[in-house]
């Protein structure tokens, strides 16, 4: 009891560094549930863009692309081509978590979707904390504490409560969806734990454009330009998916990135956790949608675990 105690009590001491983390991935947060809300206004009939018409490989595709296109010019002015010198092992690694990770990710989630629901695909795709937390555990030596164990059972409810218990909400079981949408938790758990190891030997920056490089080659080899030529986009939807890929793609992922360099993995993703929450919440304040009472226990429930992970770890 007097332990428990002294943890609640060091809450308020926590290290300056991990708390700006926090906020970073927060921040990351905020801007992965704002296009989640402005995608869904889109695609439920938004008279500004076509938006049924917009393929969710496309979609990916141009995050992606979009994004690396603005970060050279602004890497090269701001710091010279000396930024992107980087090792053959972290290039290799950089590979694997734009390929296997952002790639992979995205394209299980959006599989997931037309396979079964978005509530399943949020549901089972957060199953993300318990995955990292469970090789940090088993692989890295991580000591289990009930704090952590804590965090990420409460973020794996609130997500759970926010995704299915809305008034649109529904959880469709499909064998090929859930495997979809497990496929999608694991490459996001395997973009947590290879990215902070990335972190911990290279600069953001360096993190930042070759996972970029790698997700968009990816892309063109798996749609090459012409096919994307081919679909007569007009000038709007073209300024639509440029301005979702900055706000979806390149400004989170710099944050993300900064604030992974600051945590563990399993403290990065339980904090992302907070992205359903934002989406619902402007879901609710700007696209009309209702939140059930449940839906806003889940979303208490993730901000009580934004701030049992930020809890002072006790050694012994």
């Amino acid at each position: 009891m007097v332990s428990i105690r002294s943890d609640w009590n060091k809450c308020f001491k926590i290290d300056p560094r991990k708390f700006e983390g926090y906020l970073l991935i927060a921040a990351a947060a905020f801007c992965y549930g704002a296009s989640a809300a402005l995608g869904k206004a889109v695609f439920n009939g938004s008279q500004w863009v076509r938006g049924a018409g917009i393929d969710p490989l496309i979609l990916s595709q141009t995050r992606s692309t979009f994004a690396l296109l603005v970060l050279v010019p602004i890497l090269l002015t701001a710091r010279g081509p000396e930024v992107l010198k980087a090792s053959r092992r972290t290039l290799l690694m950089c590979l694997a978590m734009g390929v296997l990770g952002v790639c992979g990710a995205n394209f299980f989630y959006y599989y997931a979707i037309a396979k079964s629901t978005v509530a399943t695909a949020i549901t089972v795709q957060y199953t993300a904390p318990v995955w990292v937390y469970a090789y940090s555990v088993m692989a890295r030596g991580q000591r289990a504490t009930w704090l952590r164990s804590a965090a990420v059972l409460l973020a794996f409810l609130g997500c759970g409560l926010v995704a299915l218990t809305g008034p649109e909400s529904q959880f469709r079981t499909s064998t090929i969806g859930i495997l979809a949408a497990l496929g999608a938790a694991l490459s996001y758990s395997f973009y947590n734990v290879i990215g902070a190891d990335l972190l911990a030997r290279s600069s953001r920056w360096i993190v930042l454009f070759y996972t970029l490089l790698a997700a968009t080659v990816f892309w063109l080899v798996v749609n090459p330009p012409w096919r994307v030529v081919a679909q007569h986009y007009s000038g709007r939807e073209w300024l639509f998916l440029f301005g979702f890929a900055m706000v979806s793609m390149l400004i989170p992922f710099a944050l993300y990135l900064g604030g992974l360099r600051l945590l563990d993995p399993t403290s990065a993703i339980v904090t992302s956790c907070l992205e359903p929450v934002f989406a619902s919440l402007l879901a609710a304040s700007f696209v009309g949608e209702r939140l059930s009472s449940w839906q806003i226990l889940g979303i208490a429930l993730v901000l009580s675990q934004s701030v049992v992970i930020q809890l002072p770890q006790q050694d012994h």
